[in-house]
């Protein structure tokens, strides 16, 4: 099966612009290796900060990317440095993408004894293996072993066992690893997997195994709990997750009377034994799909009140997505249209109304409805995907105006969007309006691009917006602009103010300093330096060595070199008992 096309274009759409940037950066640097394409299933490993690679995953068919996947932590909008990189070598060398045998083709060369060998040696290689065979061997025989031996009132064909020795073994080994001195939850990640499994047979219309799947890991948590919490874990996490997963699951089954009541029975005693909060199943579970208020909305008849007769409580937004995700999922889209508008999920609406097609429709409706950056660039992406690209661009231009903490992902996405369309005036707006919230000498240097003629003028606006700008983290990107513009006084008074843990970025101003205020560079570079000497760390005289040579240069280079040899041999004095010191003081270029 062959790669879809990428463009970088695409690219940039699904990510936004740090991640790009980072990720081009990344593969500039030749960090993805080991790219291997196996039938529809692409992977990659991508260095990053860890002592291990990250692993990327992308899945795709005959209609294009179904999925992709990195193992790193990212969890913001769009696709992480690591997937970007990875695309932008599909996009620019697939040739280097090696063609390997899928899973399906490497089983068809083994006989029935070679498949046994293989999972004996795969289990004794990597004995947790074992759980994961036995639970799904469970899955695959329990149908038959259920009928003749165990009467259930829920019709799961799943065995629960390998659920509840798996929540066991996880809190097991978290008892261990507090033991040990980790400070770090270790239980949660695991147990949420476990969650996922059965929100993944609520996807596949298997909702009662899901609950049964829940049941065990719901019991075993409370019944072991305290193993852990003697060392502080808490379960806030790992209830909320039940929550949904237990309410979509409720909401997606077929639940007898008798088989609700067992269930909130269960619910009950679990969140008093356990001190949870089980509010939005104990919700689901009550009204399931026939509550009055709720049938009127899903026929569009909508009120003020929404789909509630009563106070609308805390997780009403929780208990509206999950009903939306499972009408999307029964492709009953006008229904979710309906209770998308009732429920005040805005992004969900308009989002909904674009990948239907009603491009008109969800326009018009954003004019009215629209209140956050975030629904707006929500449904000028959905819009790129159909096509509507000038669409898309009105709409992210006007959620530039409206509240919400993605202005900077916004802004450059339309610059973006606005460049491929050929409107520089455009681009250059959103590309102001993403660095008035987070300054890059990237979107400077963009934006004197776009300008042309104007550039003195938006310059002007731009060097004031850093000026007074006091957000955290962007000194590099101040610097690197000032510098460009030779204000090496403005770039003076922002790293003077900096720990020597910045000592590159000073170092850089020191260096395009030294021909303009030599007697800055020089104190300090000196003070840094003495801090260090004084101190009488050995291990960092490295760095006060560092220092000093930027004091030398700046002496030397000002015709100084009489009181650049005058402070030498006073420091050899003050310090001379400090061995290593002195023989770095003694190289050529401290001289």
């Amino acid at each position: 099966m062959s790669i879809p096309q990428i463009s970088e274009f695409t690219i940039r759409r699904h990510a936004n612009a740090k991640s790009f940037q980072r990720g081009e950066a990344y593969y500039q640097a030749g960090a993805v290796n080991g790219i291997t394409q196996r039938g529809g299933v692409l992977q990659a490993d991508v260095v990053g900060s860890e002592a291990r690679p990250y692993h990327v995953s992308l899945n795709f068919d005959s209609s294009g990317l179904t999925s992709v996947n990195c193992t790193c932590a990212y969890n913001f909008d769009g696709w992480c440095k690591h997937i970007v990189a990875t695309m932008l070598v599909c996009a620019r060398h697939s040739e280097h993408i090696e063609q390997r045998p899928t899973l399906e083709e490497l089983l068809d060369r083994l006989d029935y004894v070679q498949t046994q060998r293989l999972l004996q040696d795969l289990v004794a290689e990597y004995p947790r293996l074992i759980e994961a065979i036995e639970r799904r061997v469970s899955w695959m025989i329990a149908p038959v072993a259920q009928e003749k031996s165990i009467k259930r009132v829920r019709r799961s064909t799943i065995d629960p066992a390998p659920f509840r020795r798996e929540v066991k073994q996880i809190l097991r080994s978290a008892v261990q690893y507090f033991e040990e001195g980790y400070e770090e939850d270790p239980i949660a990640e695991e147990l949420l997997s476990l969650v996922q499994i059965a929100v993944d047979f609520c996807q596949r219309g298997e909702a009662e195994n899901a609950i049964a799947i829940l049941e065990a890991i719901t019991f075993t948590c409370v019944e072991n709990w305290h193993d852990v919490a003697e060392y502080g874990a808490e379960n806030d996490e790992i209830v909320q997750e039940l929550n949904q997963g237990w309410c979509e699951a409720i909401l997606s089954a077929e639940l007898t009377p008798d088989e609700k009541v067992d269930i909130q029975i269960n619910l009950e005693a679990w969140q008093d034994e356990w001190n949870a909060d089980f509010g939005l199943i104990m919700e689901a579970l009550r009204q399931g799909w026939d509550y009055p208020p709720l049938v009127e909305v899903l026929q569009g008849n909508i009120t003020e009140r929404g789909a509630w007769e009563e106070d609308v409580p805390d997780y009403a937004d929780d208990l509206a997505l999950i009903r939306l995700k499972i009408l999307e999922r029964q492709e009953r889209y006008q229904e979710y249209l309906y209770l998308a508008e009732a429920e005040g999920q805005t992004q969900q609406y308009l989002t909904m109304l674009g990948r239907l097609g009603r491009v008109e429709e969800a326009i018009d409706a954003a004019q009215t409805q629209m209140n956050s950056k975030e629904e707006a660039f929500a449904l000028a992406k959905t819009l790129t995907d159909k096509g509507a690209l000038q669409q898309a661009l009105d709409i992210a231009q006007s959620g530039l105006n409206l509240p919400g903490d993605c202005q900077y992902e916004l802004g450059t996405w339309a610059g973006d969007l606005a460049v491929e369309l050929g409107n520089d005036e455009a681009a250059l707006l959103a590309i102001k309006a993403a660095f008035q919230v987070k300054p890059s000498f990237s979107d400077y240097q963009k934006m004197q691009e776009l300008a042309g003629e104007n550039w003195e003028s938006v310059k002007t606006d731009l060097l004031r917006i850093i000026r007074s700008y006091v957000g955290w983290g962007t000194e590099s990107a101040k610097v690197d602009i000032l510098l460009h513009e030779g204000l090496i006084d403005d770039a003076i008074a922002i790293v003077s103010e900096l720990s020597s843990y910045n000592s590159d970025l000073i170092h850089r101003v020191m260096d395009a300093a030294i021909p303009h205020n030599p007697g800055w560079v020089i104190a300090n570079a000196c003070n840094r330096a003495e801090k260090i000497m004084d101190a009488g760390k050995a291990e960092y005289y490295y760095y006060a060595v560092e220092w000093l040579k930027k004091a030398r240069t700046a002496y030397l280079q000002s015709g100084r070199k009489a009181d650049w040899s005058t402070y030498r041999e006073n420091l050899m004095q003050t310090h001379s008992r400090k061995r290593k010191l002195m023989a770095m003081f003694k190289q050529r270029d401290m001289e």
